[in-house]
């Protein structure tokens, strides 16, 4: 592997470590106003939770400044015409995404986009004129960049097939030989395969337009897709990955197509992201309700992807005394359960922070 130089260091603003005890009607209100990270509405409720000591908020607060200093990195991959665009732009929040200037100056074909500390890495489509060997190269030195840790820059590729191609050989190549072997250990928990454009995979033949999902016709196709992608990379690499079929939605005579299993796309990204650095994940989510709305029912992914950030919440909630008691509690519920306590008050602010997650 390449110990290539890390990426510039960029200052953010750091929750301030200052304990209040006096927290007017005023503060309240503000900290009810939209468009406040989960970062900033954390350090106000961390510097008004009355079951802390002074001692324990500060160092609460010091760990929060850490982690809001990580960031996410996520690359993204596929051929022309896969939709890796609309994929991104339903997920997440792209209108506010600013374009990364000074990054890779050896090669223009790659663009990040930065949405604060969420940084995601969109290369071009295969075929899309840059060579095959060129795309790979480009893709191999990514995987080999580091961060100021020293530690690999990327935390997740994210692969995006055409879930209808019959001809994935280059994207097999491209994952087989290049991708997995460049993420080293534990591999299957940094790539995650996507297949795209469910909704046309059969030329449009079994989709239930009404209510916007595959009929049992093309459900059937789309898992024998799916674990056929999953048995040739097994077969290649010996990494077992677990291949998601989905549709990110798209306009078509004017009229917006509503994504499908994107809930079960975005569940499976915040799993796979290191658990320190998913709160990242949660301040960029896609407000639309729409695009949540259809997935495949086999388990609650909203409910399942909120625990996951909650999970990461609760510490910076809980006094020392009370960590092992209320995280008991916590695992033992279900997570419809407890999502709705979260909204029903139990965490104040940070409830409705995430009652709005999926608009």
């Amino acid at each position: 592997m390449n110990n290539n130089v890390p990426e510039e260091k960029r200052d953010l603003k750091k929750p301030s470590v200052v304990i209040s005890k006096d927290h007017p009607k005023e503060k309240k209100k503000h900290i009810k106003k939209e468009g406040r990270t989960i970062y900033e509405i954390l350090t106000d409720e961390i510097n008004r939770n009355p079951d802390m000591t002074d001692d324990e908020k500060v160092a609460k607060l010091d760990e929060l400044s850490k982690i809001q200093e990580m960031k996410v990195n996520i690359l993204i991959v596929g051929p022309a015409g896969v939709g890796k665009s609309s994929t991104i732009n339903s997920l997440f929040e792209m209108n506010v995404a600013t374009v990364g200037e000074g990054v890779d100056p050896e090669t223009d074909s790659l663009t990040r986009y930065d949405l604060n500390n969420l940084r995601l890495y969109d290369t071009p489509g295969f075929g899309d004129g840059i060579k095959d060997v060129d795309y790979a190269k480009m893709v191999e030195k990514k995987l080999n960049d580091l961060d100021k840790n020293g530690d690999p820059l990327i935390d997740l590729v994210l692969v995006i097939l055409d879930a209808g191609s019959k001809d994935l050989g280059t994207s097999m190549s491209l994952i087989n030989d290049t991708i997995i072997p460049n993420l080293g250990r534990k591999a299957e928990d940094r790539v995650l395969i996507a297949l795209n454009q469910a909704d046309v995979a059969m030329k449009g033949r079994h989709w239930d337009e009404v209510n916007n999902k595959p009929d049992a016709v093309l459900t059937k196709f789309l898992k024998d897709k799916a674990e056929s992608v999953r048995r040739r990379i097994s077969e290649a690499t010996g990494v077992d990955t677990c291949p998601i079929y989905y549709a990110a939605g798209y306009t078509e005579n004017g009229v917006q197509r509503e994504p499908y299993n994107l809930t079960k796309l975005l569940y499976h990204i915040v799993h796979s992201i290191p658990a320190k650095k998913r709160l990242a994940l949660a301040d960029h989510v896609n407000k639309k309700r729409k695009n949540w709305r259809y997935d495949d029912g086999e388990d609650d992914y909203k409910g399942n992807t909120l625990l996951d950030f909650f999970d990461d919440v609760k510490g910076f909630m809980l006094s020392g005394a009370d960590t092992g008691r209320n995280i008991g509690k916590i695992v033992l519920g279900k997570p419809g359960e407890l999502i709705g306590a979260i909204i029903g008050g139990t965490l104040g602010a940070i409830g409705g922070f995430f009652s709005r997650l999926f608009g």
